[in-house]
């Protein structure tokens, strides 16, 4: 037999049949495998690449391919590393889980918005950058939760992906079709540049406003209360500050080069020496004692005292954040930004109700703008639209 371009179509399924359904879940799947890897490296400054294979987190031993099957193995294995029996986390199952459902959500999405006949369409080949994005915040969110850090270089990679995204399907950055009726006529890049430019630019005049009003927290005691600097265990813990049994992470003070943390200390001892009371000045790089002497934080092995006063610097929001939306942004243009700026606001405040965040302890906001994003993507814009073209127009 021939094969040609027609003779394929004959032979494979149209791209309206359900049965791709099932190529996508288990290519996020495999995906989901991947970003696991991700997840758990990158944050420790780890290589993704070395070693290649994966390995337990507690016994280090590396695992063999016939038990990295994705999902299938840790349901088979009960949770536990094969070897040294030590539980391995569900979130490892959940990631693949969650990864090849959002894949074959996402191949849902597009073959409805596009209404797939029996042959390819070029704007089809926007699956391949929404995938992209859905690895991208898959991997955003579960750091975030965790460490409270989005990595710039995933959001930078996320807006290129928009803004090609945006390239192939022109209608994505305008679901609800305000800039253009027509999706054939809308201009999807100048959307999907003026999204990011609108999601990062606005996201970062938040960022600003908020430094300006609610940028120090003032502890202030009627008597001297102990202090002290809390060195990390390891490499992976964080330097922590207490201030009368209260602990704030060194991540959550220190956001640019600028900020200061100011004791104004009745006593002080450094390296397990006294020193001379008054104003401590900590920086991200030091410490400089009231007698003027600057201590490098790499020779710091201990510093506390007694003191009625600190002013703790803090941000209203990380920049991580900020970058994060600019690339939902370059996907979902400015309406979506908009969207999913205000869903994730709502979204955060029920886990706060709910108490799986505490209201006052900084909050990993990247989840939940990602989840924004996605309940745009997958519905949103249909309630916005039906929003202000039903009832918006009666006020």
């Amino acid at each position: 037999m021939r094969f040609n371009a027609a003779t394929l179509i004959q032979i494979f399924p149209s791209l309206a049949h359900p049965v791709w359904f099932v190529p996508a879940f288990l290519i996020g799947a495999c995906i989901g495998s991947f970003l696991n890897v991700v997840i758990y490296r990158v944050p420790l400054g780890l290589s993704v690449n070395e070693p290649k294979r994966s390995f337990c987190p507690k016994c280090k031993n590396e695992i063999p391919m016939r038990l990295n099957v994705p999902l299938f193995s840790w349901l088979w294995l009960r949770g536990k590393c094969a070897k040294c029996k030590a539980p391995i986390a569900f979130r490892y199952f959940a990631v693949e889980l969650l990864t090849a459902l959002l894949f074959a959500a996402i191949w849902g999405f597009l073959r409805a918005s596009l209404g797939l006949g029996p042959y390819l369409q070029l704007e089809v080949a926007a699956l391949l950058p929404l995938w992209i994005m859905a690895a991208l915040f898959m991997v955003i969110t579960f750091i975030d939760a965790e460490h409270l850090v989005i990595p710039l270089s995933f959001t930078w990679a996320s807006s290129i992906a928009g803004l090609a995204a945006a390239a192939l399907w022109p209608k994505l950055p305008d679901l609800a079709s305000w800039a253009s009726e027509d999706p054939m006529l809308a201009d999807g890049l100048k959307q999907s540049g003026l999204g990011w430019v609108i999601g990062f630019f606005g996201l970062w005049a938040v960022v600003l406003l908020g430094k300006a009003a609610f940028g120090k927290k003032k502890m202030e005691f009627p008597e001297p209360v102990d202090w002290r600097l809390i060195e990390p265990e390891s490499d992976e813990d964080p330097i922590w500050f207490e201030m009368n049994g209260e602990r704030t992470g060194w991540w959550d003070i220190f956001f640019r080069k600028t900020d200061r943390l100011v004791i104004e200390a009745t006593e002080v001892r450094a390296n397990g020496e006294e020193a001379k009371a008054g104003v401590v000045t900590i920086r991200e790089t030091g410490v400089e004692l009231p007698d003027g002497r600057i201590i490098p934080i790499e020779e710091l092995k201990a510093l506390d005292g007694k003191a009625p006063r600190a002013v703790i610097p803090r941000e209203a929001m990380g920049m991580g954040d900020v970058h994060l939306m600019g690339s939902i942004g370059a996907f979902f243009g400015w309406a979506g930004v908009f969207f999913s700026l205000f869903a994730a606001s709502l979204y955060a405040i029920v886990a706060a109700v709910l108490g799986r965040v505490g209201f006052g302890m900084r909050l990993p906001f990247g989840p939940f703008l990602i989840l924004g994003a996605l309940t745009w993507m997958f519905g949103g814009w249909k309630i916005a639209q039906w929003y202000f073209e039903n009832l918006a127009g009666g006020f």
